[in-house]
C-alpha cells in the first residue's frame, strides 16, 4: 500500500479532523462521529483508511497520553474498518444507508465487549470480573449505539463529499 505525498497529506488531515470531532464531541459521554468517520473512509478508500485511523489513534495517544485506556484504541477501530470491508460492496442503494448506520450502531453497542479483553488482561480480570465490568458499562454503551446509528446518517453523505474532493483533485 504505497502512499503518494498527496495521500500523506489527506490521511494525516482526516485523522486530526477525526480527532478535532472526537474533542469538540467530549462534552457528550460516548457520542462522537468516530464511527461515521471510520466506515465513510474504508468505503471511499478501502484497505487504505487504516492510515486515517492510526493516525487518529496516535494523535489521541499524543495528548491523552499512552496510557492503559488507550491500549484498546490500537484494535477496537480497526473491528470496525474490518466489518465494513467484509460488507459486499454491491449493497443496493436503497438498503445502504440503513446497513451503515446498523454497523455503527452495532460497534457502539459492543463498545464495551469490544473492550473488555484489553482491561482483562491489563488489570487481571476473571471472566466474573470482566463480565461484571461490561455490565457497569451497559449504560454507556447504549447511549454510544443509539448516537452511532443516527450519527450514521451521514456516512453516505460524508463518502460522497470525500469522493467529490477526490475527484476534483484528479481532474486538476
Amino acid at each position: 500500500m504505497k502512499l503518494t505525498i498527496k495521500e500523506m497529506a489527506v490521511f494525516g488531515m482526516l485523522g486530526a479532523l477525526m480527532y478535532a470531532s472526537k474533542m469538540l464531541m467530549e462534552l457528550f459521554p460516548n457520542i462522537h462521529l468516530l464511527g461515521t468517520f471510520i466506515i465513510a473512509l474504508t468505503l471511499v478508500y478501502r484497505k487504505k483508511a487504516l492510515y486515517p485511523i492510526y493516525t487518529f489513534v496516535l494523535i489521541t495517544g499524543l495528548f491523552g497520553g499512552f496510557a492503559t485506556w488507550w491500549v484498546p484504541y490500537l484494535y477496537i477501530w480497526t473491528v470496525l474498518w474490518a466489518a465494513v470491508m467484509l460488507l459486499p460492496r454491491s449493497i443496493p442503494a436503497k438498503f445502504q444507508p440503513i446497513v451503515y448506520m446498523a454497523v455503527c450502531a452495532a460497534h457502539g453497542f459492543l463498545y464495551g465487549v469490544l473492550y473488555a479483553p484489553a482491561q482483562a488482561l491489563l488489570f487481571g480480570f476473571n471472566f466474573t470480573a470482566t463480565l461484571a465490568w461490561i455490565a457497569a458499562g451497559l449504560p454507556f454503551d447504549l447511549i454510544h449505539g443509539v448516537s452511532n446509528f443516527f450519527a450514521g446518517a451521514l456516512i453516505l453523505p460524508l463518502a460522497r463529499i470525500i469522493r467529490l474532493a477526490e475527484n476534483a483533485h484528479a481532474t486538476a
